[in-house]
């Protein structure tokens, strides 16, 4: 299938194109979208394939610190667990990246030292996105010039509610070529919708499509700093849109939960999410990852289970 936009391109054009497109879209049904979510959460999976299932989570973290009080000593500690999640056991895979406000990038690219763990960095004015265009279009090239490979971007909830939906599509494309270095790459971009504020399902598909037609390279849940993160439902309603989007246009886009996902079980329900809505082509880190920093610890507990036989217990495991 080729890979265009070009079906979209009057959807676009203007504010009310959109509106009418973003409305046309079909209405999500709530109970029948929690119902789903909810079943498929039930399936039992083997030991070999837990086991496997583990590894391809802790694959897929984002290991994250986005507080106030964040050192550079936590981020080089935070990163050399990223590398090298568990000491005893080398078998361990690396997370996809480590995740950190924009003057902790440097501080963190240098603590990977060239290994194959990417650097993602909030921008925006995260989380709230109560700034200017200029000054999140500053933040985000800061990021990228101190060595962020990823951008993860909130978008603008009160005009999104206020239904200027043109204005959310432009400023994601402003973040977008914010995101290109001056020789050409580029730094993946992650559009935040902070689904918990959006209110009903039908914000979320439709904030999920203005995210795509804008050019995210992924579309994330939350930022993790509100009531209601990640949940099975908005992940499946995402997962469902990014798989309708590819149908449409070739173009594939990652989805990111993020908030809330703390537990191995808990991460094997969103794997069995990926699989049965949008397929195997999903179930790699260079398409959906997990937002965490307390999910890591459990998955490790788990695989040492695996592994042992017991558990070791939670102070087996490095306090983040």
């Amino acid at each position: 299938m080729p890979t265009t936009l070009t079906a979209f391109a009057d959807v676009t054009t203007s504010d009310s194109a959109l509106r009418r497109f973003l409305h046309g879209l079909p209405g999500v049904d709530a109970v029948g979208l929690e119902a789903r979510a909810a079943s498929l959460g039930t399936r039992s999976i083997k030991t070999t394939a837990k086991a496997y299932a583990i590894d391809l989570a802790i694959s897929m973290i984002d290991l994250t610190t986005l507080e106030g009080a964040d050192t550079p000593g936590k981020v080089r500690s935070l990163s050399a667990k990223a590398v090298n999640p568990d000491p005893t056991d080398r078998t361990t895979p690396m997370t996809a990246a480590v995740c950190v406000y924009p003057d902790m990038v440097a501080t963190a690219k240098a603590a990977l030292n060239g290994a194959d763990v990417k650097v993602a960095s909030v921008a925006t004015a995260f989380p709230a996105g109560r700034a200017a265009l200029p000054v999140k279009l500053a933040d985000t090239r800061d990021a990228v010039a101190a060595g962020a490979d990823e951008i993860d971007m909130v978008i603008d909830r009160g005009a999104f509610l206020a239904g200027r939906y043109l204005e959310t599509y432009e400023l994601i494309k402003a973040v977008k070529e914010a995101c290109v270095r001056p020789d050409g790459s580029a730094a993946r971009l992650k559009v935040i919708f902070e689904t918990g504020e959006l209110s009903t399902y039908d914000n979320i598909r439709r904030a999920s499509w203005i995210g795509m037609l804008a050019g995210a390279d992924f579309i994330k849940t939350s930022t993790g700093k509100v009531g209601v993160n990640a949940t099975p439902a908005n992940t499946l309603l995402m997962l469902e849109a990014v798989r309708d989007f590819k149908e449409q246009t070739g173009i594939q886009i990652g989805v990111k939960p993020a908030g809330g996902i703390r537990t191995t079980k808990d991460a094997i329900k969103f794997l069995v999410l990926v699989n049965e809505t949008a397929g195997e082509d999903w179930l790699t880190n260079e398409w959906f990852r997990f937002g965490a920093s307390s999910l890591l610890n459990d998955l490790l507990m788990q695989r040492q289970k695996l592994s042992t036989g017991r558990y070791s217990g939670p102070d087996y495991v490095t306090v983040d």
